[in-house]
């Protein structure tokens, strides 16, 4: 298992137990179920950070966690170039402009909106921390209404195993390699997953999921 994996289950450790100590208010999904969407078109990222990598690392992880919720996802490269040939290549334009419009362009039910707004490695010494944070909006590409919304954090600190010289110098190695090559993308894909999956604040099932409309007591 690699350090990494390992962050990742105490990440995940440390979130089912505060799920134990305090479930989480559930979402009032009346509006997403008068609106039923079956298609999510995912528009650039608007990025809140100085990281200018950010929006199109952030792209490449969206599409699989809502294809697998039963979601038929718009190739986000193809819209992003249509698009900036439509005139919208900004992402806070995109994000400004009125979600039918994009419903129109694209036959879309839904037009999901995302907002990176932490995408940091921050090195302390010997210790690497690396957070991202991102605002989820999920809005009817017919009505314009906001559908789902959604914040999730995600924070990465690895450590050496072991003490005295031999576990300071392992840890900084770990961390002279997460400071050269910071874990964005797997962290990333974990926050998105954990985004739409959590049962009472996720997105219900679409309709290429066995559970779509079966899911009323969990969302």
């Amino acid at each position: 298992m690699t350090l990494f994996q390992r962050g990742l289950l105490i990440v995940c450790a440390s979130l089912l137990m505060a799920a134990c100590a305090q479930a989480p208010t559930p979402y009032n999904y009346t509006m997403f179920r008068q609106e039923n969407p079956k298609t999510i078109l995912v528009v650039p990222a608007v990025n809140n950070t100085v990281d200018v990598n950010a929006p199109d690392s952030y792209l490449s992880t969206i599409s699989v966690p809502l294809a697998e919720r039963g979601y038929y996802v718009f190739p986000v490269n193809l819209v992003k170039k249509v698009m900036e040939n439509d005139g919208l290549a900004d992402a806070n334009m995109v994000h400004a402009a009125d979600p039918k419009r994009l419903g129109e362009i694209f036959g879309t039910d839904s037009i999901l909106y995302v907002s990176i707004n932490k995408w940091d490695a921050k090195y302390i010494v010997i210790s690497t921390s690396v957070e991202v944070s991102f605002t989820y909006t999920l809005k009817s590409g017919r009505t314009g209404e906001t559908l789902w919304t959604r914040d999730m954090a995600m924070t990465y600190s690895p450590q050496a195993s072991g003490g005295g010289l031999g576990g300071l110098i392992a840890q900084a190695i770990v961390s002279a390699i997460e400071k050269a090559d910071p874990s964005y993308i797997p962290l990333t894909q974990q926050a998105n997953a954990m985004a739409v999956n959590v049962e009472k604040i996720g997105l219900p099932a679409g309709p290429y999921d066995a559970e779509y409309g079966k899911d009323h007591s969990k969302f």
